[in-house]
């Protein structure tokens, strides 16, 4: 497996993989799945998630505390005595909700509100380019009745930034990311508000594990000391870099997190509602349905076999699609793990999903993004095809095939 076609030398291993892939035997993810990465950090050097010596990734494991070991009714009180904390008495903003009208967003938006009595402003950094249906749920989401505040970056550094992310990194989604990441902790600073509420934690997942037992985020994905606020790296290159690629520092100052000091002279946290509750993203879903408008797209979100997730962005399966490319997962793999832990789908019926959508081309809105990006067909192709780990990918012919598939 980690040995060539002809078996005389190792294969080369990209992004600091585990040279040996190896599949959960309880889900269908890989030991390529990347954990999650501090983004204005990201060089493309990764940290996978974690397998035991059973063959048992750590998402499932976590699962297996959420569904036996935790108490949720601890939790529960726990919420409402953070919530009381921080609830204002005149109608004044309380908490931060950050979103774009996806169902996560709008459920955590209508608990909040309607369940817990809180005051939520809304925040938005926008997608890169609107689907219908993303339009319609976000225009939905707010005739819930929320105040919202969305920030659109200049349009041209922002197209520019996916444009190096993409060719540095193949990581097109990563300005969205930056954004979407600091747009809560910015807003919370400017309408002087302590509390932030995301959706499901990134334990969910299986990595950083150490953070599905405490409700605030690390902020370390948030923050950076004022001393080191040019100590990033976006889109694979330096502050210096990027620069001298002809972008100004205004143009750079909404990807930059807010400063440490501020943060905590402010008391601002972030917490995710899902280590308060047992998150099923399912569940999720036909909550905003019934009670937030939440519409799913009418046909399959191509390189999955679901309706409901990500759907806002068209740049979405493109996100999906690189990450297929680098680590050999893709969006159905994503998908159908999670379902899998939730008992929405056994493991064969989640290898079948995987074995028929994983790594399906995201045609619908190519042309778009090239559009966007501003290269052609050609050097995609190209770019795509750099990033192969050949610990991963094979070549026969003109067609490249993954060396390894869940069975």
């Amino acid at each position: 497996m980690s040995a060539n076609d002809a078996g005389d030398r190792p294969l080369d291993v990209k992004f600091g993989l585990p040279r040996d892939v190896k599949f959960c035997k309880r889900c269908v993810i890989s030991n390529q799945r990347p954990a999650s990465t501090v983004e204005f950090k990201n060089r493309n050097a990764k940290q996978a998630i974690d397998f035991d010596e059973h063959g048992i990734c750590a998402a499932c494991r976590y699962h297996d505390l959420k569904y036996h070991r935790i108490d949720w009714d601890g939790r529960h009180r726990a919420l409402e005595e953070l919530l009381d904390r921080h609830r204002s008495k005149d109608g004044s903003y309380d908490v931060i909700v950050p979103g774009s009208g996806g169902k996560d967003s709008m459920y955590v938006a209508h608990l909040l509100k309607h369940k817990y009595g809180m005051h939520p402003l809304t925040v938005t950094w926008p997608p890169n380019m609107y689907t219908d249906i993303g339009r319609r749920n976000f225009e939905a989401w707010l005739d819930g009745g929320y105040d919202n505040v969305s920030f659109h970056p200049n349009r041209r550094a922002h197209r520019e930034l996916t444009r190096l992310a993409f060719l540095n990194l193949l990581h097109p989604f990563q300005p969205f990311v930056l954004g979407q990441k600091q747009i809560g902790p910015k807003t919370a600073l400017r309408y002087g508000v302590k509390l932030i509420m995301y959706g499901e934690s990134q334990a969910e997942g299986g990595t950083n594990m150490a953070e599905a037992f405490q409700p605030v985020m690390d902020p370390k994905y948030y923050t950076l000391p004022r001393a080191e606020q040019h100590n990033v790296s976006i889109a694979g290159l330096s502050w210096n870099e990027l620069i001298a690629a002809g972008l100004t520092p205004a143009d750079l100052a909404n990807y930059i997190p807010a400063t440490h000091e501020d943060i905590l002279e402010a008391g601002v946290e972030v917490y995710h509602i899902g280590y308060y509750e047992l998150w099923r993203p399912q569940e999720k879903y036909y909550y905003a349905v019934e009670n937030c408008g939440f519409t799913p797209n009418p046909v399959r979100t191509e390189g999955t076999y679901s309706k409901y997730s990500s759907l806002d962005d068209k740049i979405d399966g493109f996100h999906y699609y690189t990450t297929f490319i680098k680590f050999g997962i893709g969006r159905a793999t994503y998908d159908a793990a999670q379902e899998i832990r939730n008992h929405h789908l056994t493991r064969e019926e989640g290898v079948a999903l995987v074995r028929r959508y994983d790594g399906e081309f995201p045609d619908r809105y190519f042309q778009d993004f090239l559009d966007y990006i501003g290269i052609d067909e050609a050097r995609f192709r190209q770019t795509i095809d750099s990033y192969r780990s050949p610990h991963l990918w094979r070549k026969s012919g003109n067609e490249w095939q993954l060396r390894h598939q869940v069975e």
